[in-house]
């Protein structure tokens, strides 16, 4: 398109010049833009403060900073003078890159300028302080935006409410929903969904219901997400019932249940035991050709160990490798520790040696599960040798390996190594129970 204006010989002005430059930054075309405004500068149209607003907020808007600062450089060598929009930009394009401190460098020179900084100038910097969780630095911004008389829009208000809920501040951040809603702004889904996820957090699941009534209420749109925080909190309450009829509603009204909300749902069940269910949903995942992943594959294996069918637990580990999924350090610790609960040794052995030739190390919780099963199953002597075993390869011994150790030991009356163990212990400054 620009080539056809450069060639056609029509007049161009700054004007002409200007949506130009706009229609290749959209595209990130900056190599044409140097040449377009090369041959431009050829024909006597030089470009204006526009056509530098438009380069800069191009630039950090692809993170492209140092060029936004070099542009700002040449404004300044050309007697253009940069404006609010100039220098928010930069803010913006700073603080998505994780520059906080120049960020606020830049608001500062900003304000040397006389520049009166609005909300755009703002948001960027407390999003970048709720992005690194920072509840008390975004406050103090959200207070010098007040003390600016700038009004904190939807953007604002979210920021500072995310934070505070994210980081045990919600009674913080209901206070913030209080001022929004008497500042007349009406809160969205983001806004709604965090105070939800809030409630849920801190086990309120009533308070979350019925923030979820005002926000349908509010003619607002419960996206999966909303859904989502909602049946993750339901399922933690264990209110299966009620993350049932949610789910349904759910499919009814459109909203398509992802990866979450499946993998949330089989997580509530096979901790309530229902593993049925629990495979219902499972199958369900597959055959919307959602993928499930290795979390999913251990929260269903968890549950059949639990409730002792180690078939269906190893079935289902077949099938997680039949998909190219591989097995982590949780998935070897379910399968040890389901063989282990029953007894059978020898199984988990075998797959503790598997663990083994893969290169996964063993954690702490999975020694200690079987010493237990070799204690459970009268092994004293063999609970003591893997102990050792243990140690040899790599993993610490804690209070709990000690301890469960000592009393199989005793209950065999095996005094005398029970003896050295707990003055392993006094000499670890791990004090036997």
């Amino acid at each position: 398109m620009y080539e056809a204006v450069v060639a056609s010989g029509t007049t161009v002005n700054v004007y002409t010049l200007n949506i130009m430059v706009n229609a290749l930054c959209k595209e990130a075309r900056f190599d044409k833009v140097k040449v377009f405004l090369s041959q431009m500068e050829g024909k006597g149209v030089f470009p204006d403060v526009v056509t530098y607003n438009t380069l800069i907020n191009a630039h950090s808007r692809q993170g492209n900073v140092a060029e936004a600062f070099e542009l700002l450089n040449s404004m300044w060598g050309l007697g253009l003078k940069p404006g609010v929009y100039t220098y928010n930009a930069i803010v913006n394009g700073l603080c998505k890159k994780g520059d906080y401190v120049r960020a606020r460098g830049v608001f500062d020179e900003m304000l040397g300028m006389g520049l009166s900084p609005d909300a755009a100038t703002f948001n960027p910097l407390l999003v970048e302080c709720c992005r690194k969780d920072d509840a008390c630095e975004a406050e103090n911004v959200f207070d010098e935006m007040l003390r600016y008389g700038v009004v904190p829009d939807l953007i604002s208000f979210g920021s500072v409410i995310g934070v505070f809920s994210r980081n045990g501040l919600f009674d913080k951040a209901l206070e913030y929903f209080g001022k929004m809603k008497g500042s007349g702004l009406v809160a969205d889904t983001v806004i709604y969904t965090i105070l939800i996820d809030g409630y849920c957090r801190n086990g309120n699941v009533a308070e979350a219901l019925a923030m979820r009534n005002e926000m349908v209420e509010k003619g607002c749109f419960m996206d999966v997400v909303t859904y989502n925080t909602l049946l993750n909190g339901l399922c933690r309450g264990k209110m299966l019932g009620d993350a049932d009829e949610l789910f349904k509603e759910m499919v009814e009204r459109g909203v398509f249940p992802d990866y979450y909300t499946l993998t949330t749902l089989i997580h509530g069940y096979c901790k309530d035991g229902n593993m049925s269910r629990a495979l219902g949903l499972f199958e369900t995942m597959t055959q919307r050709s959602l993928k499930p992943d290795v979390v999913t594959y251990n929260t269903l294996m968890d549950g059949f160990c639990k409730i002792g069918e180690m078939e269906k637990a190893k079935e289902l580990w077949r099938d997680m490798v039949s998909r190219g999924i591989l097995p982590n350090y949780v998935s070897f610790s379910i399968l040890i520790n389901g063989f282990c609960s029953l007894g059978l040794m020898g199984e988990a052995f075998r797959v503790w040696d598997e663990m083994i030739e893969k290169g996964v190390k063993p954690t702490l919780v999975t020694c200690n599960t079987v010493i237990k099963g070799h204690l459970r199953a009268g092994n004293v002597l063999k609970a003591n040798d893997f102990f050792e075993k243990m140690i040899l390869e790599g993993v610490s011994p804690d209070c709990i390996t000690y301890n469960t150790l000592i009393n199989g030991l005793v209950k065999k009356e095996n005094f005398d190594r029970a003896f050295v163990l707990v003055n392993n212990l006094v000499e670890k400054v791990l004090l036997p129970d």
